[in-house]
């Protein structure tokens, strides 16, 4: 019996002794009756608690005794942000778990000093066998490949135990993930381009090597695009046929080049078929202003009035800064004298002044 029984039990003998005499002095007992009733108080609460204490099962074990009992062996560890290795250099899986392990019997094996060591060994191994294979962009799905993987009680490469993982969490460096959604949009915009550039490839292909091949077959193509109206494609011929000499950097053939329009006026054609436009006229000059003017006064070419105030007008215009306009009046009205010629003649007198002045 324990010390806590035996207080329990002597308390419970005092306060019925004290019952028991309360209720004797009250009646008026005979002294015979006490020595039994004594004897009664000692032998009822012991048969009690033996009966309780049969029903109740084993006696637990005291602080003395748990104090000196056998320490309980730990079978299970935990593992923080450990760097796990991807199939890309210098991208990592952060990798935490809780490790559990148990020991395996066998004949002639030692004491293991820290198996915790070899059960988290054993775990990373078989982690970083899966992750150095998979790509860093998908962590997620890895998680869930680690979570089956290493749900399996498995010896470690000793032998001394079998040791797995659970509670298993998988994730990526923050600046590594923002790296990998950078590469990812540069990925889909290149994608995106090389369609485009594909697409623009095979258009030009298909109008250079098939639909501008030569004349008629971009005349049938043609014909295709406007619901095979014939009198449209046949007003269309000349646009076709500068379209695809002009594609195909060759000349009109010979027998294309009196369907071309020629533009009133013009020279000719040219040897690729097309007219041979001029340059746009010059606007007209200070010169070719006065020659108008000289006109409509009546002077003729041959007339000397005409140097004359040719000549004058350009000195004005002089006076003004105007040089270049000047230069071109005396070139246009008023040109230097040929040399005198071998004959002995002298130079021409200058023309005089007009009998009457315009």
């Amino acid at each position: 019996m324990t010390t806590a029984r035996k207080t329990t039990t002597l308390f419970l003998t005092v306060l019925g002794g004290l019952l028991v005499a309360i209720v004797g002095l009250v009646q008026g007992w005979p002294g015979w009756t006490w020595p039994a009733l004594a004897a009664l108080l000692l032998m009822v609460p012991a048969g009690v608690f033996r009966v309780a204490a049969q029903r109740r099962g084993p006696v637990p074990v005291s602080f003395e005794e748990q104090l000196t009992a056998a320490p309980v062996e730990r079978t299970e560890c935990r593992v923080n942000q450990v760097a796990l290795p991807s199939l890309w250099d210098d991208y990592c899986f952060v990798f935490s778990a809780t490790v559990r392990w148990c020991f395996v019997d066998g004949p002639g094996r030692g004491p293991v000093l820290n198996p915790a060591g070899l059960a988290v060994d054993a775990v990373l191994g078989r982690a970083r066998a899966l992750a150095e294979k998979r790509e860093p962009g998908h962590a997620s799905l890895l998680q869930y490949e680690l979570g089956g993987a290493l749900s399996r009680m498995c010896p470690d490469s000793t032998g001394h135990l079998r040791a797995m993982a659970e509670d298993i969490s998988l994730t990526m460096l923050d600046e590594d993930r923002e790296r990998l959604d950078r590469l990812a949009g540069v990925r889909k915009d290149e994608a995106v381009w090389e369609h485009q550039r594909k697409y623009e490839q095979s258009k030009r292909r298909y109008l250079g090597e098939d639909v501008l091949k030569d004349t008629g077959s971009a005349v049938v193509w043609w014909l295709t695009k406007n619901d095979e109206h014939v009198a449209k494609t046949v007003a269309d011929l000349p646009l076709l046929a500068q379209l695809t000499s002009a594609a195909k950097d060759t000349d009109i053939p010979r027998r294309l080049l009196d369907m071309l329009p020629h533009q009133p006026g013009g020279a000719g054609t040219s040897g690729t078929g097309t007219e041979s436009a001029g340059p746009p006229p010059a606007e007209p000059s200070a010169a070719d202003h006065l020659s108008e003017f000289f006109a409509a006064m009546g002077f003729q070419e041959d007339d000397d009035r005409r140097a004359m105030l040719g000549r004058q007008i350009s000195q004005l215009i002089e006076q003004h800064n105007r040089h270049e306009t000047a230069e071109d009046l005396l070139r246009r009205f008023d040109p230097p004298r040929p040399p005198a010629s071998d004959t002995g003649a002298g130079p021409a007198p200058e023309p005089g002044p007009p009998a009457e002045t315009a």
